[in-house]
This record gives C-alpha cells, sequence and structure tokens, in this order.
C-alpha cells in the first residue's frame, strides 16, 4: 500500500523595503506631467525636487515618452561593448556640440557614482599618481570610491570602513559659514589648498582635483568662479589633472549648459555627467580628451548596463528638448526669478540664516540664533520640509548638518509655477515659525 504524504502548505512571506529608506514624503505616485506629480491621495503636488535633479525636462516630457517607446520595439538592451546601437552613436555625436572644447571622448555608464569612480580610475591611470584632493562638503557618491570621495556628511561613508585611500580634503570657501564675505573665503580656501600641497600632499603624488560647481548635498553652495580658476591655475602648474562633477549643476540646471561655464574660459580636463542626462533613465558618462582617455588601462572601462540603448534615446530626446525649447534660458530667467522670490518672502526670519543659489538650483539655510551667534538648525528645516508637502509643493533638505532646504524644479517650470512654488514655501515657512514662536511662548 502506497501512502501519499499530503502537501507541505508553506508559509507564505511578505516583503517590505529597506527599514533603513526614509521617504523625505508622504506622497504615493500616480502619474505625473511636467512639474507636476498627481498623488494616489487625489492631491496634485508641485515638484521642486524633480527625483533630485533627475527629471530635467520635467515628468513624461512626450518627446522623451515617444523616443524611449519607440526604442523599446526595437531593441531594450544592446551592450555596447558587445554589440553597437544607434541611439548610442547619435548621443555621442549631439554631446559632442555641448561639451567643452577638446573634451571629444566619452565612456557611458549607469550611475553618478559609477561616473565618479571611472574618473578617478582615468585620472590616476593617466598620471600614474595615486592622490585625489577633494573639497569639504562635496557629494560624489556612496559607492566605496565615491563615498570616499564625499565629505556632504559622515552617513555616507561611515560603518564600512577602510574606506579607499588616497584621498585629501581641502576648504570649500563657504563663505556663509566662515562670517566672510566671497573674496575672503575664496583668498583662504586657496591658501589652505597651497598649504595642503606644500605640507601633505606632494603635486608630484598628485592625480587630480575633484569639485562640484555647486555642491549639491553639501548644502547647494555655488563654487565661486574665481576658485575654480585658482584651480585650474594650480592644475596647471602642478601637472595635476581638474576633475569637475557636473551630475547635478550640469545638463542646463544653473542657467549655463554646465555648471563650471560660469567661471570663463575655463575647461576641465574630465567631466562627469548623470542625472539630468535623460530626463529619469538611468545613465551617466565622462568625457575627457581622446588623448587622456586613450591612458585609460585596457579593460578599466565597461558594464553590463552603460549606456543602454533606452536611456540612450531618452538622452536624446532630452538633448533635443532642451536646445528646442531653450530650457538653458529659460533656467537662467526662472532661477533668477526663483531666487528674488525666496528672498523677499524669508526676509525678516531669524530662523533663515542664507538663501543662495545659481539657476535652478536654490538652498535655504536655516540657523538658530544666540545673539550674534548662530548655529544649524536641522529641526527647522525638516518642520519647513514637512510643511511644504502639506502646502503643495514638494522639497528636500540638504548640507552636512541637515539644516538646508533645496528647490530644484525641472527645467521647463513656467514664471506662475515658481511664483506658486514660492508663495507656496513662503506659506509652509509662515506655519512653521508661527508654531515655534507659540512653543516658545508657552
Amino acid at each position: 500500500m502506497t501512502v501519499v504524504e499530503s502537501p507541505r502548505v508553506l508559509a507564505q512571506q511578505t516583503a517590505s523595503l529597506s527599514p533603513i529608506l526614509k521617504q523625505a514624503t508622504p506622497v504615493i505616485v500616480d502619474h505625473a506631467l511636467g512639474s507636476w506629480i498627481h498623488g494616489t491621495d487625489g492631491r496634485d503636488y508641485l515638484d521642486f525636487t524633480t527625483g533630485i535633479g533627475v527629471t530635467s525636462t520635467g515628468h513624461c516630457h512626450p518627446r522623451v515618452v515617444a523616443a524611449a517607446q519607440e526604442q523599446c520595439t526595437r531593441i531594450i538592451h544592446a551592450q555596447y561593448t558587445t554589440v553597437m546601437h544607434p541611439p548610442l552613436l547619435e548621443l555621442t555625436d549631439k554631446l559632442g556640440a555641448v561639451l567643452p572644447m577638446g573634451l571629444d571622448s566619452v565612456f557611458y555608464a549607469n550611475s553618478g557614482s559609477e561616473a565618479v569612480e571611472a574618473a578617478v580610475r582615468l585620472a590616476r591611470m593617466a598620471t600614474a599618481k595615486p592622490n585625489i584632493i577633494v573639497f569639504q562638503g562635496g557629494f560624489h557618491g556612496r559607492t566605496v570610491a565615491a563615498a570616499s570621495l564625499t565629505t556632504a556628511g559622515t552617513r555616507f561613508s561611515a560603518g564600512f570602513s577602510p574606506l579607499m585611500g588616497g584621498v585629501h580634503m581641502a576648504p570649500f570657501p563657504y563663505a556663509y559659514r566662515y562670517g566672510w564675505d566671497t573674496d575672503t573665503a575664496v583668498d583662504f580656501a586657496l591658501r589652505e589648498l597651497d598649504y595642503l600641497l606644500t605640507s601633505r600632499v606632494a603635486p608630484n603624488d598628485t592625480a587630480a582635483f575633484l569639485i562640484e560647481p555647486v555642491l549639491g548635498d553639501g548644502g547647494y553652495l555655488p563654487t565661486p568662479p574665481r576658485f575654480l580658476a585658482g584651480l585650474r591655475e594650480r592644475a596647471d602648474r602642478h601637472g595635476i589633472l581638474l576633475v569637475v562633477d557636473e551630475v547635478q549643476a550640469g545638463f542646463g540646471r544653473t542657467g549655463k549648459f554646465w555648471g563650471h561655464q560660469h567661471a570663463d574660459g575655463l575647461t576641465p580636463d574630465i567631466l562627469i555627467t548623470a542625472k539630468g542626462l535623460a530626463s529619469g533613465f538611468p545613465i551617466s558618462a565622462i568625457a575627457a580628451p581622446t588623448e587622456l582617455m586613450s591612458k585609460a588601462w585596457p579593460g578599466s572601462q565597461g558594464g553590463t548596463y552603460g549606456g543602454n540603448a533606452v536611456a540612450a534615446a531618452a538622452a536624446v530626446a532630452t538633448l533635443d528638448v532642451i536646445d528646442d525649447e531653450g530650457l538653458v534660458e529659460n533656467a537662467r530667467v526662472r532661477g533668477e526669478q526663483l531666487l528674488s522670490g525666496i528672498r523677499e518672502v524669508t526676509a525678516g526670519y531669524d530662523v533663515v540664516g542664507d538663501v543662495r543659489g545659481l539657476g535652478l538650483m536654490v538652498g535655504i539655510e536655516f540657523v538658530a540664533r544666540d545673539g550674534d551667534a548662530t548655529r544649524p538648525d536641522a529641526a527647522a528645516a525638516l518642520a519647513v520640509q514637512q510643511a511644504t508637502t502639506r502646502h503643495g509643493l514638494l522639497t528636500l533638505t540638504c548640507g552636512p548638518e541637515g539644516n538646508v532646504v533645496r528647490l530644484i524644479p525641472a527645467l521647463v517650470v513656467s514664471d506662475e509655477e515658481i511664483a506658486m512654488g514660492t508663495k507656496r514655501f513662503a506659506s509652509a515657512l509662515a506655519e512653521v515659525a508661527g508654531e515655534r514662536a507659540h512653543t516658545d511662548g508657552s
């Protein structure tokens, strides 16, 4: 007699996202278009986060959507060191028209971190030097090498030491933090860089300077043009490469196509781009002169998904939209409107220490005051950021101490949307200020 065992009932498992992933807002997206996110809660939100500066042409721009849809009917993944595909060839050709003169060779990856690591690898291989000098407050990614280069907060690099060696930090000319004017801060930072090159990091052991044209997670701080020019001069004098991380500041966001172009006449040796490159599709790149790129060792560049066909098609469409719709100029004009408007509505609030920005990158730094002294007030920044969501405006915080609210509208943002966003920010700030005054008074 055969005994048939009853099938065992397997327990069902429920998965969830990592508890370490914290949402900046409670919004769940149903759909989005342009500068607007429409939530499953039935509310419409003006999006001044744009996926942390990624959806450069706004959400679901029809031309970007059409390009991606059409490419999906041809081929989705064509690994570009195995077989080549037309979108990547077209993208490379179009990038040549906007890249700084002389940066005529491009390597593609997926993320900003990957591109940063590729740039550092190239710099070390090309110069046969080990050291990289970064600047205080810079953010370059979360992978091991990129996190080793990041000084925008300990949370990005703590807990998995040892980090990559050969990284040295110099001061950034953060004028507000020091209580100085910009020129004094620049003089100080350049003087300290020279001292570092004399006392700790020999120039003939230094491969590159690595800097953002506007600090991103470090607090939305524009890098003064004279400081960038000082880096270029020292790089040339000492035989050091200047690597500019345009991951967040590039592709029109600052009101010029590249953020470093605010320093007239300056050209980096290696440029890094990602985020706004494809309006939301994952693709990144580094660009360098062919002679320099050729010094990378064989096999040192590659990756399974780098230069994905659909992402490349979306990037081609993104470049076309930016050009055809005049979005770089729109970023400049709308950025001036936003910066002026935010300065106006924050005037008179002691909790606001500084308002700064370049193009559509605007940061509001919150402080607590004790007489003439100030200290970072992360609680106020977070309270305002949360309040903006309640008022229908999506924003984010940043800064090493979390006390900066950053505004990152899409490049397609309109006059009316900037005015609306400014008004909603003002309402959120007034709400938080009123609550804090009531609490202090009680």
